[in-house]
């Protein structure tokens, strides 16, 4: 009776084999650099991409068009952010715009938040190395505050999924609290 705890400890970690892995996204190894390129806001204004850092940036890539595929993923975005609660600060809503099309004017209340920069497409697919403009909107980035992209997330979500990504968040908002501040 007192050896069974210690046999079946030894049972589940050498016969069962419990997976080490609890994050929904894929991690990127290795980390890549925010690029040293300029994206332009609705409003005109250039600014590098560089300056973004220091917040933890959830980042999603679309048309300017943004069809309804599109804004389901600008809408579980903007939820997965308001879900952090008082960690919200410690966090930036990125839209990056591959093209030139117009961002309508019914999505723009819902955007205030949104940091929105258009950006050349090629710039877009050597960063996050993807095939073509399709695959960059397949998927959430996440870049830590030192500017690094450093996972990538399904942007395909249900609300359990959705959870699961925030979830996510909320561990490395919680792992990075002793060195990560709000604000920029």
């Amino acid at each position: 009776v007192c050896a069974a705890p210690v046999v079946a400890s030894y049972f589940t970690y050498y016969v069962v084999r419990p997976e080490g892995r609890r994050n929904f996204g894929d991690l990127i190894e290795p980390v890549r650099a925010l690029p040293d390129v300029t994206g332009q806001a609705l409003n005109g204004d250039v600014l590098p991409l560089p300056s973004l850092k220091g917040q933890w940036l959830l980042i999603s890539v679309g048309s300017g068009a943004c069809d309804a595929a599109c804004q389901e993923r600008l809408y579980f975005q903007r939820q997965i952010l308001a879900g952090l609660g008082k960690e919200r600060d410690r966090t930036e809503w990125v839209w990056l715009v591959h093209d030139e099309q117009a961002v309508p004017p019914e999505l723009l209340p819902g955007l205030k938040e949104a940091t929105i920069l258009r950006v050349k497409p090629s710039d877009l697919m050597s960063w996050f190395q993807a095939p073509s403009t399709n695959e960059l909107e397949n998927h959430f980035y996440l870049v830590d505050p030192m500017g690094e992209w450093m996972m990538r997330f399904p942007s395909q979500l249900d609300k359990a999924s959705a959870l699961k990504v925030r979830k996510d968040l909320e561990r490395l908002l919680r792992a990075s609290s002793s060195w990560d501040t709000a604000g920029r």
